[in-house]
């Protein structure tokens, strides 16, 4: 694909998910848009195994964007990052099309493995600002990854993942992220878990009223048969 094409379809995918941008001239200064041109010609260098030349565009455009795209990741068409300042991207990242990705969002690898270290996004996958998916697994299609989520493990396509480490609250959630863009309104299991903590509480302090109140009860019927005794 030539560059005049992954510059129309980058204007076309950024017009398309933020609905700040008022005019195609601005998508020329959108971060995003500079660093995944970038990345497409360090990546056909890296492919090439001119890898110095492939590091030098690629460290470039992360001095001036903030955005760490490696050239050994394989990103298929139509990604979005949304802000970008923070994000970064291993080697052997795999993504597919029209994923999104938030500001402060790591695609990393734990360290320790070899070869493929680092996860696969599948198509339509969106990932929260400030998520960090770390290691050598795969996040199925059309899943959200919540603002702030540690996911360490795979997530089944159609899925909802929020919290540390990051949990499934959601399964076969056919919304896809391309088109639904809400990275805020995720269903939130610790608060639903807060609440029904409360709720039992509000009734074990009922109950034990009602144990009281039975007690004095039985204290003063004792009191009243003792004195009828007496008499």
């Amino acid at each position: 694909m030539s560059i005049l094409s992954y510059v129309k379809d980058e204007i076309q995918v950024i017009r398309e998910r933020d609905p700040a941008i008022k005019s195609n001239m601005e998508v020329f200064l959108y971060p995003s848009f500079k660093v995944i041109l970038n990345y497409r010609i360090a990546h056909k260098l890296y492919l090439k195994k001119h890898f110095f030349w492939a590091r030098w565009i690629s460290q470039r455009a992360a001095r001036k964007t903030g955005i760490e795209i490696h050239p050994g990741a394989t990103i298929g068409k139509g990604l979005f990052i949304d802000h970008g300042s923070g994000v970064i991207i291993g080697e052997t990242t795999i993504i597919g099309d029209n994923v999104t990705l938030y500001q402060g969002v790591t695609l990393g690898g734990t360290g320790k493995e070899q070869g493929k270290r680092h996860p696969t996004l599948k198509d339509n996958v969106m990932v929260s600002a400030g998520a960090k998916v770390i290691g050598s697994f795969t996040i199925g299609e059309n899943s959200k990854i919540g603002a702030g989520s540690v996911v360490l493990e795979e997530v089944p396509p159609n899925c909802t993942v929020v919290g540390v480490p990051g949990r499934i609250v959601k399964m076969d959630n056919k919304k896809v992220p391309r088109s639904d863009m809400d990275q805020i309104h995720l269903p939130d299991p610790v608060l639903n878990d807060i609440r029904e903590l409360q709720q039992e509480n509000i009734q074990l302090h009922k109950q034990l009223e009602d144990m009281v109140e039975y007690m004095k009860c039985l204290e003063k019927k004792r009191k009243e048969d003792a004195a009828n005794e007496d008499l």
